[in-house]
């Protein structure tokens, strides 16, 4: 029986404390064990305020459907049990020095994103997908946060399969109405 041995690795993005992450995988020809968090390897690079999950998310996905961009006031972990999506990511805190900054991702399993709080987090499934999120703090009804509309060209988000925003199977009403990139520095009074 032959034995690999993936070893975690974290880099930075271009959204500042954005982390893409290689979780530490074990493969042999049983199949594949990943580790999904393991607290002394990931407190190295998680921010301070990250003391521990307080909520775990599995969300099934249909092929070509979008979900997002949301920025609830928590940090996140997101990765894919199963599947593969395209993630999205937008730095919308108006204190950042990379404010507006744009980030995709390819997620299959064992790719994983740390995404802070007030990063606008989304994604198309490119298959039937199993995306798993990760939270610091309890989702609550009226929780502070931004969306984004995912179809701003502004943004310049490629998304791989096309979208039909009157297709609620693929795009929610919610998410292809949230204000633009542009609509949201107004409502910031940035311009």
């Amino acid at each position: 029986m032959s034995l690999h041995i993936k070893p975690f690795s974290a880099n930075d993005s271009n959204i500042e404390g954005l982390k893409i992450i290689s979780a530490k995988m074990a493969t042999d020809d049983r199949g594949t064990v990943r580790e999904l968090f393991r607290g002394s390897v990931y407190s190295d690079i998680l921010p301070d305020t990250v003391t521990g999950w307080k909520q775990i998310n599995l969300t099934r996905t249909k092929r070509g459907a979008v979900r997002g961009l949301h920025g609830e006031a928590m940090s996140k972990l997101v990765t894919v049990a199963f599947g593969s999506v395209l993630g999205a990511y937008v730095d919308t805190r108006p204190d950042s020095k990379t404010f507006g900054a744009v980030q995709t991702v390819h997620i299959t399993p064992g790719i994983q994103v740390f995404v802070p709080q007030g990063v606008c987090n989304g994604f198309q499934a490119l298959e039937d997908t199993e995306y798993l999120y990760f939270f610091d703090n309890e989702w609550t009804p009226g929780m502070p946060g931004t969306a984004l509309c995912p179809l701003d060209p502004e943004l310049g988000i490629k998304w791989p399969i096309s979208i039909d925003t009157s297709d609620l199977n693929q795009i929610s009403e919610k998410d292809s109405k949230a204000p633009t990139f542009k609509e949201l520095r107004k409502l910031l009074r940035m311009n």
